[in-house]
């Protein structure tokens, strides 16, 4: 394992994981998120996942990486040894992220420049035009707008800055915490400064008072729509930069006499403090810009990057000294995200040194490369299309995967008592039960809720309106980075291949649902061969088929082999039987199946366990318990 250097202080590893959690997501999507569900009536399920996932996900990271004393494949390794994968699809979310992070770099240095000049133009046609022609390349002049698949030019300037900011991300990590300690002083404690020079200024507008009250006025009917709910957990999880292994690998840096816990709720409420200062601040100003305009608030922002490179800089142009505060905004969007970028590329590196021992400049450089690389996508005339696919995926299957099974993993498989006490002993603040019960009960049956809620809007239509793209950008990468995590893993080699059918199951089980509900649902076939039944049937029986070689692979014997084997099977029948019965008009038909199944299915399945635990006593591994008369005489 790596010997990796220590944090200069406390207050050094408090500034770099506030500006690990600190980043574009405080200014431009907490924000816009907002905006998007009617400004107050976000605030309350915000703070609400803030208390019940955020904080104790950071006390859960910060405590196995303290006391594991490894970055995040090490630590969940060294906590169960068949979790390691675990540690390493949370870096490759976290390396996914980062590589089209560092274009949202590019595209605010490319903003810095022109703040000089305005380049971006004074009236919102021109502005709007900037953004989307000159520096995505997303339209031409004529106003058509690319696909997917229409890539034809490289936006070279972008390239430029993009070059520049993974120079600057390596160099703020080049000798680990030695180099962060010192760097974060400036790229942490400069943009709260930025901020609050725009937090006076924007109270301060005419017409700030519409934006504020937008912002601050809650609408407790919008608390019942349950996306409101999935964007607010969401922003948490992505905000406090929980599920990418970063908090795991800068805790570990820690010296071994440290106060986990209360670190763990000042960057919390750090975080969420900054980005309800950015509220403010975006609202404030979209108050002034809207009474300078005659346009309803509601109507200002048309979607989130257009908030931070659209709208913002069409504010700018009506301030005094525009320039001056171009700058400032954009050197503020900056030094905000390189702090989330390095520390997402030091959890990577830090993986890497723990687990093959390389040398460190050569790994940087090498990270750096690779993202560099898959970066040009992100900055062609359709790169903005791919990023979103990208990033919607990464945030909405990657990190909650990831915070699910780690919770699995530490609450249910090693038991969050361990942590508890380690972090407890330590730390002037401390935990109950309630944490972890928030660990094994609150945060899974959150992140299970949100994830059936998401897998059924994706099954009813492709984010992003194309299935291709869809795939290629979304489920592809998921299932590569899963299989990646499972295969340099140290599990053993009947175990690798076991892991490396699970993602090819569960996506294809996604795409048999997908294929069943364009067949019932498609008003016209656009597939038409997909959306037949014989083809949905033989796609089934594949997924039933590499379900059956996973569980072949398994040491289970070959008696219970062959049981559980037939389940799956059995459900395919079951539910083919339903559908049948059910679209043929005999209701009868379908309760007889399903009673069947939960009555007959039932005695089966508690005779084996009966069998199990007789076996288990013959063997001596449960003690019987004496009779009560034997304890009389």
């Amino acid at each position: 394992m790596a010997k990796h250097t220590l944090w200069d202080n406390r207050t050094a590893f408090i500034l770099a994981a506030i500006g690990s959690a600190i980043g574009l997501g405080n200014i431009w999507r907490f924000p816009y998120i907002a905006y998007e569900f009617g400004g107050g009536a976000f605030l309350i399920p915000y703070l609400v996942a803030l208390i019940t996932a955020g904080i104790p996900l950071l006390i859960l990271e910060f405590s196995l990486g303290h006391k594991m004393r490894s970055s995040a494949p090490g630590a969940f390794y060294k906590a169960r040894r068949n979790t390691e994968w675990l540690g390493w699809f949370a870096l490759l979310v976290g390396f996914g992220i980062v590589t089209y992070y560092a274009v949202v770099m590019g595209w605010a240095g490319r903003y810095l420049i022109s703040s000089f000049t305005l380049e971006w133009g004074k009236t919102p046609p021109e502005v709007s035009e900037f953004f989307y022609v000159k520096v995505l390349g997303l339209q031409d002049s004529s106003g058509n707008i690319a696909g997917p698949f229409q890539i034809n030019r490289i936006m070279w300037p972008v390239v430029g800055v993009l070059a520049a900011a993974w120079v600057w991300v390596i160099a703020s990590i080049w000798k680990g915490a030695k180099t962060v300690s010192k760097v974060v002083w400036v790229t942490v404690i400069l943009p709260w400064v930025i901020l609050l020079v725009f937090l006076v200024r924007g109270l301060t507008l005419p017409g700030s008072e519409i934006g504020l009250r937008y912002f601050l006025t809650p609408n407790l009917e919008a608390l019942k729509d349950p996306a409101v709910w999935h964007a607010a957990y969401s922003q948490v999880f992505f905000s406090l930069t929980v599920g990418f292994g970063v908090m795991i690998a800068y805790a570990s840096f820690l010296p071994r006499k440290t106060d986990i816990i209360n670190n763990a709720i000042i960057i919390g409420l750090a975080d969420a403090g900054t980005a309800f200062a950015g509220g403010i601040v975006v609202f404030s100003t979209l108050g002034y810009y809207a009474q300078t305009t005659g346009q309803e608030i509601s109507q200002v922002v048309s979607s989130g990057p257009g908030l931070a490179f659209v709208t913002y800089p069409m504010i700018i142009n009506k301030l005094p000294l525009p320039w001056l505060f171009g700058i400032l905004f954009f050197v503020m969007l900056l030094t905000l995200a390189v702090d989330s970028a390095f520390s997402l590329v030091e959890a990577g590196a830090a993986g890497l040194l723990d687990r093959f021992n390389f040398k460190r400049w050569k790994t940087l450089i090498g990270l750096a490369v690779v993202a560099f690389v898959i970066g040009i996508l992100y900055v062609t005339n359709a790169g903005i299309l791919w990023l979103d696919v990208v990033d919607y995926f990464m945030n909405n299957f990657g990190l909650f995967v990831v915070a699910l099974l780690e919770c699995v993993v530490i609450g249910w498989m090693w038991r969050a008592h361990h942590l508890r006490r380690h972090s407890n002993i330590r730390s002037e603040v401390k935990v109950g039960l309630w944490w972890e019960g928030m660990i094994q009960w609150i945060i899974p049956a959150v992140t299970i809720f949100i994830l059936i809620f998401t897998v059924v809007e994706r099954v009813k239509g492709p984010y992003g309106g194309d299935y291709i793209a869809e795939f290629l950008g979304g489920w592809l990468i998921i299932g590569l980075f899963a299989e990646i995590s499972v295969l340099i893993s140290r599990l053993k080699w009947r175990k690798k291949i076991i892991g490396i059918l699970v993602p090819p199951a569960l996506i294809g089980a996604f795409y048999g649902l997908r294929f069943v509900w364009m067949q019932s649902n498609a008003a016209e076939y656009l597939y038409p061969f997909f959306q037949t039944k014989l083809f949905i049937l033989i796609w089934w029986i594949g997924v039933v088929a590499v379900i059956e070689a996973a569980v072949f692979l398994t040491k289970m014997t070959l008696k219970r082999k062959i049981v559980v084997g037939l389940i799956p099977p059995l459900i395919l029948a079951g539910v083919y039987a339903i559908s049948w019965a059910w679209q043929a008009g005999y209701p009868q038909i379908v309760i007889l199946i399903v009673s069947c199944l939960v009555l007959y299915g039932g005695i089966v399945f508690f005779l084996l366990r009966s069998a199990a635990h007789q076996r288990k006593l013959k063997r001596g591994e449960i003690r019987p318990l004496p009779d009560e008369g034997e304890d009389e005489e």
